[in-house]
């Protein structure tokens, strides 16, 4: 289960006409980095990299794919009001988005891209920026399964915790502005690119 709260001392900015903050959510193994990373190479994106208390995993460096925090210092610049959302995801690691840069790209008319979860994207529409939140959805549960089994650096007890997990986040997909199978890379990020330039600034 995810657990979070929401920080009310960083609060929307205006930012610069257009620009949006668009939002990647989905269940452990749904494909979000792949989608994200494809979003990356089209030049149009800012992309957020976001602050975790998990250890790095594989070829994982601090400042790329993630800042990596002990508990204690996520916590001090949680209190200090630094992230614009965070959660703390499988009842055991804090993840959170770090407001300054996604702030400065926003006033510099420029898309910031988020890969977060349900409760972060809650977070974000109460504060009321301007999104595009974007929920990707696996072809199957079985298909999700055998995903998260092929990573090979999860445990059979982490797999079920996280396929409990996706049950819940399943059932909030509808509060996204796009729902997309993640079966066909290029058809999501069509149809994210054409959502993002066809629909006018907002939530």
């Amino acid at each position: 289960m995810t657990t979070s709260r929401s920080d009310t001392r960083t609060s929307a900015r205006s930012g610069a006409p257009g620009a949006r903050i668009v939002v990647i959510s989905g269940p452990s193994g749904v494909g979000k980095s792949t989608v994200r990373d494809r979003l990356m190479e089209t030049g149009r994106f800012v992309r957020s990299i976001s602050c975790t208390t998990r250890a790095p995993r594989g070829q994982e460096r601090d400042g790329v794919e993630y800042h990596f925090l002990t508990d204690a210092e996520f916590e001090r610049r949680r209190d200090a009001g630094e992230f614009l959302e965070w959660a703390r995801v499988h009842s055991s690691h804090y993840y959170g988005t770090p407001a300054a840069p996604v702030l400065e790209a926003l006033e510099g008319g420029r898309h910031v891209l988020l890969d977060i979860d349900v409760q972060g994207a809650a977070q974000l529409r109460l504060k009321g920026f301007p999104l595009l939140t974007v929920f990707l959805l696996p072809p199957s549960l079985e298909v999700l399964r055998a995903r998260l089994e092929g990573r090979r650096d999860t445990s059979p007890e982490q797999i079920e915790r996280r396929l409990r997990t996706a049950q819940y986040e399943l059932s909030q997909a509808d509060r996204y502005d796009l729902q997309v199978v993640n079966d066909d890379l290029e058809g999501v990020v069509a149809a994210i690119m054409s959502r993002l330039d066809g629909t006018p600034s907002g939530a």
